[in-house]
């Protein structure tokens, strides 16, 4: 007679709670100290459990990291955002749209972001990461940059992939980096320069960026 496997739901809960304990502690100090710094038994303290179990729920470092990483890909709008964007049928409108879509799921997902950046060099997953997360970014960008390109609304002599590079130029992990982090502008003000400088350089009806 074969025995029968027993799965406990409260269990699986209990370790899902738990891997979800240590991956908030790891994304906390990771963004807070820098991935370098934190060894997994601080990050086992954070969370209240032993360094085996950090190792037996989630993993080693890099693999904390890959976690934290996938789940901030998760939590992204960019597909909606996306949608809204073909639907809108004037560049001020596409604008606004990628100001306030990329704006919100860059803030949400800054300290993930920070990580990345403070892994990068020091781990494949984090440069592996930020390749990735780079060239999925630019494409979502060439999207809405081809999408004004066919409506017309653009600026004479301006290609879709010029477009796209301005886009990047004003929307890409850089700008609001530098604005917020660097230079310690709120959100709110950096979304809203960031907004009427890629229109002053896309709008045909303006002579150059203000």
């Amino acid at each position: 007679m074969t025995p029968r496997s027993y799965h406990s739901p409260r269990r699986q809960e209990d370790a899902a709670g738990t891997r979800r304990d240590i991956v908030d502690a790891a994304r906390r100090l990771f963004a807070a100290q820098g991935y370098a710094r934190v060894p997994v038994a601080e990050i086992a303290a954070a969370a209240g459990v032993s360094v085996k179990t950090v190792y037996a729920s989630v993993g080693n470092k890099p693999e904390i990291l890959a976690e934290i990483i996938s789940l901030s890909i998760q939590e992204s709008d960019a597909t909606a955002s996306l949608e809204r964007i073909r639907a809108s049928r004037d560049l001020r409108g596409v604008v606004a749209e990628l100001a306030a879509g990329i704006r919100r799921s860059t803030e949400e997902s800054q300290d993930a972001i920070d990580i990345i950046y403070s892994a990068l060099g020091a781990h494949e997953v984090a440069d592996r990461a930020w390749e990735q997360s780079t060239r999925a970014f630019r494409a979502a960008l060439r999207e809405a940059a081809d999408h004004v390109f066919a409506l017309g609304v653009v600026r004479p002599g301006l290609s879709a992939e010029k477009i796209a590079d301005v886009l990047w130029l004003s929307f890409g992990f850089g700008a609001w980096r530098a604005l917020v982090r660097d230079c310690g502008w709120t959100w709110d003000t950096a979304e809203d320069w960031l907004r009427e400088q890629a229109y002053a350089v896309l709008d045909p009806r303006d002579s150059g960026p203000r």
